[in-house]
């Protein structure tokens, strides 16, 4: 009798629980540039689709007064905890909205600062696609370290660092193992 193969994805949210609880059991959480004195403007939620439920996140990205951000970020271990995404190469994603600047942003073990982060291309289109991100896309933002995926804390859509009308839904947020096609 032979082992079976480990899973190629690993499910974060499809968000069928409708409340922000995520398939993990942790809550997304909205967070835009006013924490720092920007003007930008958010609103999230889930939301039916012609796919079935999704998170959106839409809003007003503004760059006044050192602003330009908007995210909804996903913890990924409860009480501060580390997640080991060891056994997989990075993130998948169904994801539609308008186009503008969008990324994923990973924080770990080694972002203490709020304005630390790692951070990786989102592209976005119109229509649902499948965008697979690989780890090894995510650089490094105001720190030295590479990213440790085996110490993870939390993932983040984010619109950032143009100012534009951003609208995204994401309809399922998974870890996988696929090479981006």
């Amino acid at each position: 009798m032979s082992a079976s193969a480990p899973p190629t994805t690993y499910l974060l949210d499809d968000f069928r629980a409708g409340d922000g609880t995520a398939a993990l059991g942790t809550q997304w959480q909205g967070l835009t540039d006013r924490v720092m004195g920007g003007l930008s403007e958010m609103q999230a939620g889930v939301i039916s689709t012609d796919r079935g439920p999704a998170l959106q996140m839409r809003g007003e990205v503004r760059l006044e007064n050192s602003g330009g951000f908007i995210q909804v970020r996903l913890p990924l271990a409860t009480a501060g905890g580390a997640f080991d995404a060891g056994g997989w190469s990075g993130f998948a994603l169904a994801v539609r909205g308008t186009p503008g600047a969008y990324y994923l942003h990973v924080r770990s073990a080694d972002t203490r600062q709020p304005w630390q982060h790692y951070r990786a291309p989102l592209p976005v289109q119109a229509a649902w696609q499948r965008v697979v991100v690989p780890f090894t896309a995510f650089e490094p933002q105001r720190l030295e370290h590479p990213l440790d995926v085996e110490r993870l804390h939390a993932v983040a859509v984010v619109a950032y660092g143009e100012a534009f009308r951003a609208c995204l839904e994401v309809g399922r947020l998974e870890l996988t193992t696929e090479a981006p096609a």
